[in-house]
């Protein structure tokens, strides 16, 4: 594991302790143009269901041996990469510099945008849409997201994968609690918003 916490858009400290640093090789510049200002929330696991093993990891680090597992078949030779993980235990990995694009939201759309992968930092959450996620798992989201803002001023808005590719992906699920975390962004003072949805 390479050590990047002294590098720009490295975290080295989350809400709550440390971030592990595991460099996925899956990411390129992000263009010039436009202001980095959009959260992307998703949900992963693998296989699905299953959580706590090394398979995300090596996902996104393209050492994913898509023979472990049937599922992982159409997994072979994919390069994808978010630039977090947050686990279901609340651990924290960082894979991508926020300065850099991962590569997590695919044909995406916000706001008339296309591309959404150049003004967006992606977070993944442990899970799937089968069922909710853990307390500390948003806990850890909040706290990241602040974390966020404060390195990046111009975050604006947090959506689901849903949200930006409607009809492809269904990501996070309808077991996450938008209601409570943007409450919570709102009571931190964070100023994110999602424009798909409301607070009652």
């Amino acid at each position: 594991m390479q050590e990047k916490a002294s590098a720009p858009g490295w975290l080295s400290l989350g809400p709550s302790g440390p971030i592990r640093h595991c460099p996925s090789p899956h990411f390129d510049a992000r263009p010039s143009a436009g202001p980095l200002d959009l959260l992307v929330i998703h949900n992963i696991s693998l296989p699905k269901g299953v959580y706590g093993g090394p398979e995300i990891e090596a996902l996104f680090c393209g050492q994913l041996d898509a023979e472990r597992h049937p599922s992982f078949a159409d997994l072979k030779g994919l390069k994808v990469s978010s630039h977090f993980l947050i686990r279901r235990d609340g651990g924290l990995v960082q894979f991508v510099a926020t300065t850099d694009r991962a590569w997590h939201a695919g044909q995406s759309e916000f706001q008339s945008r296309t591309s959404c992968n150049d003004f967006s930092i992606g977070i993944e959450l442990e899970g799937s849409d089968d069922e909710a996620f853990t307390p500390v798992q948003m806990t850890q989201l909040l706290g990241l997201s602040a974390l966020l803002v404060t390195a990046h001023s111009s975050l604006r808005y947090v959506v689901g994968h849903s949200d930006i590719a409607p009809g492809r992906k269904t990501d996070p699920g309808p077991f996450f609690d938008w209601q409570t975390f943007l409450s919570g962004c709102q009571e931190t003072g964070l100023g994110l918003t999602n424009p798909f949805l409301k607070i009652i």
